[in-house]
């Protein structure tokens, strides 16, 4: 059947060797990059490192004069440089005393003991007030880290119920939309070439610590860093196609071998992201310790604000890139129907490449959202391999391929995994996203907006 007049035959051998040499290079950028970023988290104390003119040392460390103890004093957001903190005795002798530094960092030396750490309240700002000492037992083999309360200290008044459904409501869909934004990627690669992938889990992973590397090794600020992350989750995405699935796709690999691969693949990245990463939790340098705003029965912190405003303008943006653009029309195309879009003239090789990257730049997105907003501004080696289930949970129940549907369907889960915390112990809410799974396979298997399939 001879070709219409809206398909174009492009050069193959050159084109590829060109494409695969560009990628490779990349890949070969990023690695170096990688390797040299993550490298340095290794073993870091657990409060951010101290100032370039001091000597860093772990959390455990015993010096010649004793064990030390650090901290940071942070007014919701302001770090408190200049101010006296000192270590007493029970019975109030002072054994030593330091100021903090720039960014807020105070270290001391005592004998292993029972101490008081106290602030000089002399020496804090005028509008600042600290709340109450610390009583500490210092031994050496433990993380000494003390943290001081500032501000009015707040009553014990209970929080009415009605008030706490409402906010963790909001809580639901805040957590919802940013499963949205992991899985959305996820459905659109399952649409357009069949393809379930339990490594996208540690392509959200990745995404965090690119903007973990870029914020706190390289010393970019956090926006700005996250945004160079996505592009590094772009590269990732186009990266996992060229070198691994295409090839897969033109021997003809069938599905279930890929999925194996897939897993595969992510224990691989998983493991690799351990090694040269770190198994601590990690925080960013910036947006740590929020105050709450309070309207009504809503609270909500600044961060987790930001991240529903913004998760809900990248969510309506992909919606008008599949609905207005060419490009969104021909996913649309090659997700209902591949062999027809391809007789059709679209180039459904450039369509599935676009969708990695797209998918690939939207997990890493979700990864930082994900640290900012549930993991308490942090990043973990495998914070991605936890929200894959959900991601799963979601996209199944809003209808396998459909990037509408993924939507709705995480949504629904981020909701119910919320709301189950009024009942159950939070520590264990992401079994709710399992029974989700479990239940709209038994009950509906196409989701919420899948359409029924016959086979054969």
């Amino acid at each position: 059947m001879a070709p219409t007049s809206g398909c174009r035959q492009r050069p193959t051998s050159t084109l590829h060797r060109s494409v695969r040499a560009a990628l490779v290079t990349l890949a070969s950028v990023l690695f170096v990059l990688v390797g040299a970023g993550l490298s340095s988290a290794q073993d870091p104390p657990d409060p951010p490192s101290p100032p370039a003119d001091t000597a860093p040392a772990a959390p455990d460390e015993e010096s010649a004069d004793g064990v030390i103890v650090r901290g940071t004093l942070n007014n919701a957001g302001e770090r408190l440089d200049g101010v006296v903190v000192r270590a007493t005795t029970e019975s109030g002798e002072v054994v030593t005393e330091t100021e903090s530094a720039d960014g807020g960092r105070w270290e001391l030396t005592v004998p292993p003991g029972t101490y008081v750490f106290e602030v000089d309240t002399e020496s804090l700002p005028d509008d600042v007030t600290v709340q109450t000492s610390v009583t500490r037992d210092v031994a050496p083999g433990r993380a000494n880290t003390v943290i001081f309360s500032f501000g009015e200290a707040r009553s014990g008044s209970t929080v009415a119920w009605g008030e706490t459904l409402v906010r963790t409501i909001v809580d639901g869909l805040r957590f919802g939309l940013v499963i949205a934004i992991a899985g959305v990627g996820l459905s659109l690669i399952f649409g357009t070439t069949g393809l379930t992938n339990f490594a996208h889990g540690e392509l959200v992973t990745l995404g965090a610590v690119a903007a973990w590397i870029f914020n706190v090794t390289l010393g970019v600020q956090l926006i700005p860093a996250t945004i160079l992350a996505v592009i590094v989750g772009v590269i990732i995405g186009l990266l996992n196609n060229a070198l691994v699935w295409a090839p897969l796709r033109r021997r003809h690999t069938g599905l279930i071998a890929q999925l194996v691969v897939s897993i595969g693949l992510a224990i691989s990245l998983r493991y690799l992201i351990l090694a040269f990463y770190s198994d601590r939790t990690q925080p960013f340098d910036d947006y740590q310790a929020q105050q709450q705003l309070v309207w009504g029965p809503i609270a909500i912190t600044p961060v987790n604000l930001a991240c529903i405003v913004l998760s809900l303008v990248v969510l309506v943006g992909v919606a008008l890139l599949l609905q207005r653009t060419r490009i969104g029309k021909a996913m649309r195309a090659v997700a209902d129907n591949r062999d027809l879009a391809a007789s059709s003239g679209i180039d459904v090789e450039h369509v599935i490449r676009f969708v990695w990257g797209l998918g690939g730049g939207l997990a890493a997105l979700g990864g930082v959202l994900f640290g900012l907003s549930e993991l308490g501004g942090r990043v973990q080696w495998e914070m991605g391999f936890k929200l894959l289930l959900l991601m799963f949970a979601g996209i199944i129940l809003g209808g396998l391929g459909t990037a509408y549907g993924a939507l709705v369907g995480c949504v629904v889960v981020g909701l119910l995994v919320q709301l189950s915390t009024l009942v159950i112990n939070p520590d264990l809410k992401y079994i709710g996203g399992l029974l989700v799974l479990i239940v709209i396979l038994v009950i509906r298997p196409q989701g919420i907006l899948g359409s029924r399939t016959r086979i054969g």
